[in-house]
């Protein structure tokens, strides 16, 4: 039988429809040091999130950095980044909402009160923080039981590297197999895998044509089950128990 106790919960499209929203606002930077840098491609909120998702804005920016040849100076990427994190806020604060049912499991958890709930997420603390106060998410994780790879850490990283996983452990004084990870993209599921937590997909925002295909995906980078609705967690958590 496992001891889970511990649920992490990825932020983006996760806990909050905010992806879509964070990757318009991320086109319209990109696009700007893009043409700055005369690359001949214009990306879409939709294009980026095919390429990127799952990879905070820092992360996309080192992807693109290598694979166009993009030139950006410390102080640069830095400048864009905040640009980017204000840009996508402002959107979230606007028309953010929770996932479909995550409110009434969110309150069950709190109710039975048998596990630690926090976010680990690769997008900017300052970012989870808006997301979870704009739906009213706030109450169930307290701002210390939110992790960010883009600003908790020494270095900042993004997902799939397993480092916020490790470190959200550490400081909640968990091991591995105390936790379960509640993951909805590859970088995400592999992240979670990596640091030897066991990971749940959950494939309820994409859209129907794509669910089996990203189902798939979620396995093979190692979720051991996957959900498509909130209303199948509890069932979905106690069989991930009795494993």
């Amino acid at each position: 039988m496992s001891k889970i106790n511990t649920l992490l919960f990825d932020c983006d499209n996760t806990l909050v429809l905010s992806e879509e929203l964070a990757f318009a606002a991320c086109a319209d930077i990109i696009n700007t040091i893009c043409k700055g840098q005369e690359v001949d491609k214009e990306f879409t909120g939709e294009s980026l999130i095919s390429e990127f998702v799952g990879q905070n804005f820092r992360g996309m920016l080192g992807s693109l950095q290598e694979r166009y040849g993009i030139k950006l100076t410390p102080e640069e990427l830095e400048k864009y980044v905040l640009a980017e994190e204000d840009a996508v806020i402002a959107k979230i604060k606007a028309h953010g909402q929770p996932c479909p049912g995550v409110m009434e499991q969110l309150e069950k958890l709190q109710e039975e009160g048998k596990y630690t709930l926090a976010v680990v997420s690769s997008s900017a603390k300052r970012r989870v923080l808006a997301s979870i106060e704009k739906v009213g998410q706030s109450k169930y994780f307290p701002e210390d039981l939110v992790f960010s790879a883009a600003t908790s850490l020494p270095t900042p990283t993004s997902k799939p590297n397993p480092a916020i996983y490790l470190h959200s452990l550490k400081v909640l004084g968990k091991t591995a197999d105390e936790a379960l990870a509640i993951e909805d993209s590859k970088s995400g599921t592999s992240s979670g895998y990596n640091a030897g937590i066991k990971v749940l997909g959950y494939t309820g925002p994409y859209p129907a044509e794509r669910k089996a295909e990203m189902a798939k995906v979620l396995t093979d980078a190692g979720a051991v089950l996957v959900i498509d609705d909130w209303s199948e967690f509890p069932e979905a958590l106690a069989k991930i128990q009795a494993l």
